[in-house]
């Protein structure tokens, strides 16, 4: 059996399909997460008693290379881990490990929006927000359906009405035509509102930042939503039209969600632990970063 790796490294232009990244960038994004990787090893290294001779010991049963095109073939593909397993020539269990290990490897070494770039910088940070205050941001969410829980207060907790099942609910911000990602929250209680959750997230950027969003958000002045058709009643030719102008502007969040989708993981019905949906989805994100070519990425490769 031919594995992923050994496919892709044969057939570059199949890279996209099988990984959602192309092979320049999987080769760059190899290099970056090789480099976290010996850094973490060097720290354990420092901290722990050693028993025997360094380089002693069990060797690998799977390279870094492999590793991090295992965690790939999951975030796109997501088959189960016993295929997985069989595609590299492990066991389901050493699949599984390696998949959380480099899945927390790429949430180190890819920024999932550009304020997760920033926000530890004090000055960077605040010079984004007045640059964002440029642009009307675009705001939407979208939801992915869970496994039901146990509990049923849990069950009440994680249930949609809108969809009718469980799910957790994801805030997208992006720049105009989705350009990038501004920013995500990810992981919210499917019940959730739309513009519950906008405000919860609202301190992040200047007071007098403008938003673009969809129907969910009227009632919020900061975002500009389209005209609501009034009970019994039609709304003006003019307001249809600027409906669909307002349409117009607002595709580009419904764009970066269907790149988001492209990764199986975040489309189809989760069913890791749900303490990982976070890591996931977030290494998802930053992997669609990657994928545009984001300025972030360029600016650490030259």
């Amino acid at each position: 059996m031919t594995s992923p790796l050994a496919r892709i490294e044969s057939h570059p232009q199949e890279a996209k399909r099988l990984i959602g990244i192309d092979y320049e960038q999987f080769l760059a994004l190899v290099s970056l997460a090789e480099k976290c990787h010996l850094e973490k090893r060097a720290e354990i290294e420092r901290n722990k008693t050693r028993i025997i001779a360094p380089g002693g010991g069990r060797k690998p049963e799977i390279s870094s290379k492999e590793g991090i095109c295992l965690c790939l073939i999951y975030l796109r593909q997501k088959p189960i881990f016993e295929i997985l397993g069989l595609l590299f020539d492990i066991s389901k269990t050493k699949a599984n490990d390696t998949f959380n290990y480099w899945v927390e490897i790429l949430r180190e070494v890819l920024p999932a929006s550009q304020i997760e770039e920033v926000e530890k910088d004090s000055k960077k940070y605040q010079n984004l927000r007045k640059i964002l205050g440029e642009y009307e941001l675009i705001v939407d969410s979208a939801e992915q359906a869970i496994e039901r829980p146990m509990d049923y207060q849990n069950q009440k907790q994680y249930y949609s009405g809108k969809k009718k099942m469980h799910t957790l609910k994801n805030q997208f911000i992006v720049l105009p035509k989705g350009e990038d990602i501004v920013d995500v929250y990810v992981g919210k209680l499917g019940k959730t509102s739309d513009i519950g959750l906008f405000r919860e997230t609202r301190h992040k950027f200047n007071v007098e930042q403008k938003f673009i969003g969809d129907k969910a958000y009227i009632g919020d002045n900061a975002i500009t939503t389209p005209h609501k058709k009034p009970k019994k009643s039609e709304i003006s030719q003019l307001q249809k039209e600027q409906n669909k102008q307002l349409s117009s502007r607002r595709i580009g969040v419904e764009h970066m969600i269907c790149r988001v989708k492209i990764f199986r993981v975040a489309s189809e019905k989760f069913r890791l632990s749900r303490h990982r949906y976070n890591r996931v989805i977030m290494a998802v994100c930053g992997l669609v970063r990657l994928r545009l070519n984001c300025s972030w990425f360029l600016s650490v490769n030259n």
